[in-house]
């Protein structure tokens, strides 16, 4: 190959090199891969849950760029930048219609104290913003939507697990017990999972200390690492219900299948996605990696939860429309208008069954406890 493709420079050494580990590891299973460096990077941001940017979401609204709100205390915030503000340009390079997602995330991100340039429009007023940021380091806000349900129940929504997630679930269940929640939904629907320290510091409030939250089992009968519950004092006994749905992966299942396997928590919504695998991240040459496939997950009890997932006990299957249109409508809970909703996303608001029947459940362990 590399004397007689027709393209040299596609069949050097290294090119064919490269290509040949991608091949031979992506064919191991669908969670194992040569990382290059950029994505070798990407990732750690990830897990990490920091990145360097200007704490801002994006979403697409009627064909242009908006922000979907400003991380309180980030660049964009202190700079004034709101909730529906549209992008003209980064770095003085217009958006259009062939910009894509990843584009607009990537001139974003950089290195913390690098400058980024941005033009935006405020709908409101039309009125032209040219404005100079400067990075920062940002922390991912994983766990959001935080309030109270149906009069006294607690609601948490975490879309991933990753450094910060242990802390910031634990923050957010304080604020709620500290207003007399007598019961707690966990919404972990359409989270793609991450980081095992992080399920297992978000399972931990429930569990006593020295109890087994989940193990993980190698090749070899020695390769079983267990992971236990360390916080002090007595664990949380309100009553729980999880929602999950085909969505929920890895760490996420974690978390449901060790308050389900326990007792702790009654699943509500579809059986899980079946992530239940351990990939270790092993660092190469140039700044790329190898994330290899090394251990399966385990619930207390034993139970494997790769390629089976965790059942509901309260099954409600929403359709695949229905499942996308909840994802958006519960990451905006802020949208609360029908007419505003609709103009912003192109739908009418609908009836989340599956966080009515959470719900219901609740009221009915309320019931039974009396």
């Amino acid at each position: 190959m590399n004397e007689n493709y027709v393209d040299p420079a596609a069949s050097n050494y290294d090119a064919l090199a490269r290509l040949s580990i991608h091949g031979m590891v992506d064919s191991l299973d669908p969670h194992s891969e040569f990382l290059e460096s950029k994505d070798n990077e990407e990732l750690a941001e990830d897990l990490d849950g920091e990145y360097g940017g200007i704490g801002i979401e994006v979403e697409m609204h009627k064909g242009t760029f908006a922000v979907v709100s400003p991380i309180v205390g980030s660049p964009a915030y202190r700079a004034g930048v709101l909730t529906g503000d549209e992008f003209i340009s980064i770095d003085g390079k217009a958006l259009d219609s062939s910009t894509t997602m990843d584009a607009v995330v990537d001139r974003l991100r950089g290195k913390p104290r690098t400058h980024v340039r941005l033009g935006l429009r405020r709908p409101e007023d039309g009125r032209l913003m040219d404005l100079d940021l400067v990075r920062e380091v940002i922390k991912v806000i994983s766990v959001r939507g935080t309030r109270i349900v149906d009069g006294s129940t607690g609601y948490i929504q975490i879309r991933e697990f990753s450094d910060h997630t242990g802390e910031q679930f634990d923050d957010a269940l304080n604020q709620l017990l500290k207003k007399g929640i007598d019961g707690l939904i966990i919404d972990m629907r359409n989270n793609p999972g991450g980081l095992l320290d992080a399920a297992v510091a978000v399972a931990e409030p429930f569990f006593k200390k020295d109890e087994l939250i989940v193990y993980t089992q190698g090749r070899k009968p020695e390769d079983r690492d267990n992971y236990y519950s360390e916080i002090e004092g007595d664990p949380l006994t309100l009553p729980v219900a999880v929602l999950i749905n085909g969505d929920t992966a890895s760490a996420a299942e974690i978390v449901a299948g060790a308050l389900k396997d326990t007792g702790r928590a009654v699943i509500v919504g579809e059986r899980s996605f079946g992530k239940g695998s351990v990939q270790s991240i092993f660092k190469l040459k140039n700044g790329e990696g190898l994330r290899l496939t090394t251990a399966h997950y385990f619930t207390p009890s034993g139970v494997m939860i790769h390629g089976r997932g965790v059942s509901p006990q309260v099954e409600v299957v929403m359709s695949h429309d229905d499942d996308r249109k909840l994802e958006r409508q519960t990451s905006r809970p802020e949208v609360s208008d029908p007419t505003e909703f609709r103009e912003r996303f192109g739908f009418d608001p609908i009836d989340d069954r599956q966080l009515d029947a959470a719900v219901d459940v609740l009221r009915a362990a309320r019931l039974l406890a009396r």
